[in-house]
């Protein structure tokens, strides 16, 4: 691929918050879950890296000069760190100009301070696993030097690299090293073999693939006489066995590992994305005593009142209003009732927000996205409607960015409308310390006050998982009463 620029007024035209003196070229790269190296291509191709965690971090280049070799200065950029926790990434390249690229969850771009040509990817496309810190691309400062990083290779050291054919001059002293760590080794195996001589009938001593071939053909160790050093059992020694037919005299007793050859199964690669969610609930379900307050509101008011609002949305020309967008603003309210619940749990104190942030969980084909309706509390039911329908569909579009989706106080999940479920629990999303579990309407029977007096209702079950850190039982109780004041009170939300 060639890997000479495009113009910078085509550089300038894709980013428009980032300005380089004329008649120079720029790398970028990005923090959060993407990181990109914004070196173009002719074609508008650039290299994006795709990365775990929430915190931006150096960028890795080693400076190199003009050698022997005949190499031009040059400088290798290794993969960025992201986070303090971050071990590892992954590439991809990315054909558009003038729109601005994305990863699992979103993109945010952080200017590289170094200016010249992208020479080599050393890290291509769907390159996985890249530790932090190994060489991804090299740069030089003249564009006529692009072709000389052909071949380039890099060093393993992590300094400035050289030519494959240079590369092939120091392996002469690995032999040496390798002779002096066998040594030992051999002089520790008499030390191995002399229990084994004390006490032959004790144990059967065989080599890891010797006892693997022997355990699928279910050949008894006991049976078999090694030929290996101090009578140890070797592969060969299987193979012997079983070509000697000796194994008809085996009972044969039918393998249970037998019934799993006939599985068919597809393996799924990990998205990142999955990878995210995945440890995050496994950290939430480890490090955080989840507890579960479950109640039934009647929702007839509630119903009643968004058909009311919503025959006065379409008469404007604005989007229906849904129950979950009721449930977000009564569970905002609740929160600037009960702000014990709106808070987060640190090793040293707990912090209490001033702001009710919601997150919404949103299902989508690339995995589970949780944006954010910010000062739910202060806003409008229509308001609501509009932000949560455009954030659903970001988030089915894989365009979230993060400040879509960071910040948020208290999460809440809706499996009832979607998919009819009738109650569950939810993990908690942290740092939050709480999150609310929406299940489906149903109608009931309401016996009356008579033997043949009854009445009908719709109820609906909501779960809220709490952290018991920082939310005691009777706080979360009391979180749940004025939730539930909201839902069978509607009328209290336009207030």
């Amino acid at each position: 691929m060639h890997m000479s620029m495009i113009p910078i007024s085509n550089i300038w035209k894709a980013h428009r918050h980032s300005c380089v003196p004329a008649g120079k070229e720029f790398f970028r790269t990005a923090s959060y879950t993407t990181a990109s190296l914004g070196a173009f291509n002719k074609n508008g191709s650039r290299m994006i890296m795709g990365a775990r965690n929430p915190m931006a971090g150096p960028i890795v280049a080693t400076r190199g000069f003009a050698s022997d070799s005949g190499l031009p200065p040059h400088q290798e950029i290794g993969m960025p760190s992201l986070s303090p926790t971050m071990t590892e990434a992954s590439t991809h390249l990315h054909f558009n100009k003038n729109t601005t690229p994305y990863w699992d969850k979103a993109t945010v771009e952080m200017e590289c301070m170094e200016e010249g040509y992208l020479a080599k990817i050393i890290k291509g496309d769907g390159s996985k696993e890249i530790k932090v810190g190994e060489i991804i691309a090299v740069t030089v400062e003249d564009e006529e030097d692009i072709a000389k990083f052909k071949d380039y290779s890099p060093s393993t050291s992590g300094a400035s690299g050289a030519p494959v054919e240079a590369s092939s001059a120091p392996p002469p002293p690995s032999p040496a090293k390798k002779d002096v760590v066998e040594e030992p080794a051999a002089s520790s195996e008499p030390k191995i073999s002399k229990p084994a001589a004390a006490s032959p009938e004790d144990r059967v001593f065989a080599t890891p693939v010797a006892r693997k071939l022997a355990e699928d053909n279910n050949v008894p160790l006991s049976s078999i006489k090694g030929t290996g050093p101090d009578g140890f059992i070797v592969k060969a020694d299987i193979e012997d066995y079983l070509a000697s037919g000796k194994k008809e005299a085996v009972a044969t007793t039918p393998r249970a590992k037998d019934t799993s050859s006939a599985l068919d199964y597809v393996d799924i690669p990990l998205s990142q994305i999955r990878k995210v969610t995945a440890s995050r609930l496994l950290l939430s379900k480890q490090t955080i005593p989840h507890y579960y307050l479950t109640v039934d509101t009647c929702v007839d008011k509630l119903m009643e009142l968004r058909g009311h609002l919503n025959s006065l949305q379409e008469a404007s020309g604005g989007k229906r209003i849904s129950v979950n967008d009721l449930v977000i603003k009564a569970a905002a309210l609740a929160l600037r009732k009960v702000p014990r619940c709106n808070s987060s749990w640190t090793d040293n104190y707990i912090r209490q927000y001033n702001n009710v942030n919601i997150n919404v969980a949103v299902q989508t084909e690339n995995g589970l996205f949780v944006p954010v309706v910010r000062e739910a509390d202060k806003k409008g039911l229509s308001k609501i409607a509009d932000e949560v329908k455009s954030l659903a569909q970001k988030a089915k579009e894989n365009s979230l960015k993060p400040e879509d989706y960071e910040g948020g106080t208290f999460t809440v999940s809706n499996l009832g409308g979607p998919f009819g479920i009738k109650q569950f629990c939810a993990i908690i999303n942290p740092p939050q310390s709480c999150i609310l579990a929406v299940g489906s309407a149903e109608r009931r029977v309401i016996p009356g006050s008579g033997p043949d007096q009854f009445n009908f209702a719709s109820y609906m079950s909501v779960t809220l998982s709490c952290d018991h850190r920082v939310v005691d039982g009777a706080i979360g109780a009391e979180w749940l009463k004025a939730f539930k004041g909201y839902i069978e009170n509607p009328e209290s939300m336009l207030l």
